[in-house]
């Protein structure tokens, strides 16, 4: 049966039955299933169950997150996730520009390429020039002061990886960050774009190649390869329009925290959960979900 899940901010856990009740209505649902109360819940339904915009819409302006799921499989052994925006809470090349004293302007830059305004990768470029003479230290300075992870993450990691899953972070930011929070978090594996660096300061060049949209869909191709698995076997989430070929080609693709011209070009979007919304997708419950200390 194809499963309805209804989610919300966890830290704010207002769900409740009558919630369930009017979204199931008139869907054949089941009985619900409290993942985690008064945060996530799901429902069988009946089959041909369709969600509309308007009706996401307006679950939306209430807080809930609405997301309909087919027949089948929900738990993915491979987890593929961006970085910026999405593991951790901030941009990382915003946060490099702000020592440069171009903050502003890379900030705008930024904004724009991940709603798809912009190329990915010029934009990639344009940006990591304006960093250029930065000395590289700063991004340990970075690291230390303005980077938090994104409520949910190492839960989602962790679980992934106590049932035998495989964590990858691939990411068009840069490897000088993923390689810390890739520890941090305790993925498997990850993958970046690379700053050039001459007498530890950045020159303002990225070596190529760059890792954008094609090499996230090559990178979800060869991991789920390399596992004797199908990219229907992969869970992806990012915010961003680099993000979007990632999140359709996987078998479970989520938009988290996203703008509205990348969250309408998936089907899964999560507004108001936290990282973990990605595992009450896959109908664990909170007893089973491993929370590093």
């Amino acid at each position: 049966m194809p499963v309805l899940t209804l989610l919300t901010d966890p830290t704010r856990p207002t769900l409740t039955l009558a919630d369930v009740e009017e979204a199931g209505r008139g869907r054949g649902a089941g009985p619900p299933r409290w993942l985690s109360p008064g945060a996530a819940v799901e429902v069988d339904v009946e089959p041909g169950t369709g969600l509309d915009e308007q009706l996401r819409d307006d679950w939306q302006r209430r807080g809930v997150d609405l997301v309909l799921q087919p027949d089948g499989e929900r738990r993915r052994p491979v987890l593929l996730a961006d970085m910026d925006s999405t593991m951790i809470e901030q941009e990382c090349i915003d946060e490099l520009a702000a020592y440069a004293g171009v903050g502003d302007l890379v900030a705008a830059i930024t904004a724009r390429a991940m709603d798809g305004a912009l190329d990915f990768e010029a934009a990639l470029r344009e940006r990591v020039a304006l960093l250029r003479d930065l000395p590289i230290h700063v991004v340990d300075t970075v690291l230390r002061e303005r980077i938090t992870l994104t409520p949910g993450g190492p839960a989602l990691v962790a679980t992934t990886r106590a049932h035998g899953g495989y964590a990858a972070l691939v990411s068009g930011g840069f490897t000088v960050f993923t390689e810390v929070l890739a520890g941090r978090l305790g993925f498997d594996e990850h993958r970046a774009n690379t700053l050039e660096v001459h007498d530890g300061r950045l020159t303002g060049q990225v070596v190529p190649p760059v890792v954008g949209r094609e090499a996230k869909v090559a990178a979800l191709r060869e991991i789920s390869a390399r596992a004797g698995l199908t990219p229907g076997d992969v869970l992806a989430v990012g915010d961003g329009a680099n993000d979007v070929p990632m999140l359709r080609l996987a078998g479970t693709g989520v938009a988290l925290h996203a703008k509205p011209s990348v969250a309408r070009a998936v089907d899964v979007r999560v507004q108001h959960g936290d990282l973990t919304a990605l595992l009450y997708l896959q109908g664990y419950a909170d007893a089973q979900i491993v929370r590093p200390s």
